[in-house]
């Protein structure tokens, strides 16, 4: 979330960067921030400024029953409980002004950088880059969601059977190439220096609100009502989390660690065309990157992000375009994201694949992820992260862009995981 020190202290500018974001109610919400904030504050000057005089009066009443001043001692008690009680008021309306910001703030989203184009959907973002686009497919070349019943890799209906749409079941070639792209990806993490974790599936509410999925995004998530715990949808959360409440020395900066974990999305409000199939799915498998830096140093881990990703695609041979995302289509959380698709000739349409986005100090300020510098005072981390990779649509390019009239070719960087180089 926003620091309090950006919106007293940078109010415009604040506010320019929520009017790029799209917030509605943008001035009156962060009018009442201020107002709440100064009450917080009056609160605390007033209980500060009592607490120092119950003290000092504490002192000076021992002092003056053993000078015999009886009377001036029992004036000093009665003005200490007078304090005490008034304090009990301040203290109730400064933890209830705390508590009425902190909700506040939890409903503003980040501030984007100023490279972040004006735009208010998808249409308004920019291409900022190309590549592989050399695939040409037969006239009669097939969806995957009629591949993967032509050689039996997923099975869609047996998925309805069990759990509901968008929980698919892959079987026999179509599991394997579904392993050996979460092994190719996490091997590729690795080689680039990410520590690979194994977070739990399954988060608590703090976790949810530290990464900012909570509230923003609490009607997309699984919710475990008896035992309060929400699936997650993506790595990031669990990952993220690990540095709640915590300080890291500098020396420690950056932290890479990448995940792979089943993600869970409701999707709710999703039909037609565009989710048929692997598209759009309520569980899917991902491989995340994440990284805790320090300020001046996360521009540069957010470049190197974008090229590890870019990297994954070009070894996996895939047409792909990279996007700079417009204000009115990043996430709540992101100050600067880049969206990575993938084209499919079948369909004749592009495919998100990835998000790789800087957060700036909002997620750190939630989760008061700090460090230690050389000057022994703690700073707020940076976090960033992105998809490396989401499955799904990468496995529907995979087999869109690969069939051929002897089956489907696997990508040589592929065919070590798999075991084998088509699917006929």
């Amino acid at each position: 979330m926003l620091t309090i020190k950006q919106i007293t202290e940078n109010t415009d500018a604040v506010l320019r960067g929520l009017e790029k974001k799209r917030f509605k109610g943008a001035p009156e919400t962060i009018a009442q921030v201020i107002e709440v904030n100064d009450k917080r504050r009056n609160a605390q000057n007033e209980l500060d400024k009592n607490l120092a005089e119950v003290n000092s009066l504490s002192k000076t009443i021992g002092q003056l029953m053993k000078e015999g001043k009886k009377e001036e001692a029992e004036t000093a008690r009665a003005r200490v409980a007078e304090l005490k009680e008034a304090n009990k008021v301040f203290d109730e309306a400064m933890s209830n002004a705390s508590t009425e910001l902190l909700n506040l703030l939890y409903t503003i989203p980040n501030i984007p950088y100023e490279e972040v184009p004006e735009g208010v959907c998808a249409e308004d973002n920019i291409v900022a880059k190309m590549g592989g686009m050399e695939t040409e497919l037969p006239t009669d070349a097939l969806p995957h969601w009629e591949l993967t019943q032509k050689y039996d890799l997923v099975d869609f209906d047996l998925g309805v059977k069990i759990a509901g749409a968008g929980f698919p079941v892959y079987k026999g070639k179509g599991a394997q190439l579904q392993r050996a792209l979460i092994n190719f990806f996490l091997d590729e993490a690795r080689k680039s220096g990410y520590l690979e974790i194994m977070p739990p599936t399954v988060v608590n509410t703090a976790s949810g609100y530290g990464t900012g999925q909570l509230p923003d995004k609490e009607g997309q998530m699984y919710h475990c009502e008896v035992d309060d715990l929400y699936l997650i949808p993506t790595a990031e959360v669990p990952v993220t989390n690990i540095y709640r409440d915590v300080i890291l020395d500098e020396k420690q900066l950056p932290i890479k660690n990448c995940a792979y974990t089943q993600c869970f999305r409701r999707e709710a409000g999703s039909y037609g065309k565009d989710v048929r199939g692997l598209n759009r799915l309520h569980e899917f498998a991902k491989v995340e990157l994440v990284r805790i830096d320090k300020p001046e140093h996360s521009r540069e881990s957010h470049q190197e992000m974008l090229n590890h990703v870019e990297g994954l695609l070009q070894k996996l041979e895939l047409p792909y375009r990279i996007l700079r995302l417009c204000g009115g289509d990043m996430s709540f959380t992101a100050a600067l994201c880049f969206d990575f698709e993938v084209y499919s000739e079948a369909q004749k349409r592009w495919l998100e694949v990835s998000s790789v986005s800087n957060f700036d100090t909002y997620q750190a300020n939630r989760l008061k992820c700090r460090y230690r510098n050389a000057d022994k005072k703690t700073e707020l981390c940076h976090t960033l992260n992105g998809s490396a990779l989401a499955l799904p649509r990468i496995v529907a390019a995979l087999l869109e862009n690969n069939q051929t009239p002897e089956g489907i070719r696997i990508p040589k960087a592929l065919v070590p995981y798999c075991g084998f180089d088509i699917i006929d």
